[in-house]
């Protein structure tokens, strides 16, 4: 279990600040994302 949450923590650190890929898979879902930088628009 303690390698397993390392990975997923690992992997998630890597995309953070990636925005246009979290926007990507929002997009595929359907949803919007309401940060403030998207408001600014």
């Amino acid at each position: 279990p303690e390698h397993l949450i390392s990975t997923l923590r690992h992997g998630l650190r890597k995309i953070q600040y990636r925005s246009n890929l979290i926007d990507g898979c929002l997009a595929e879902t359907g949803l919007t994302s309401t940060t403030s930088r998207q408001q600014r628009q």
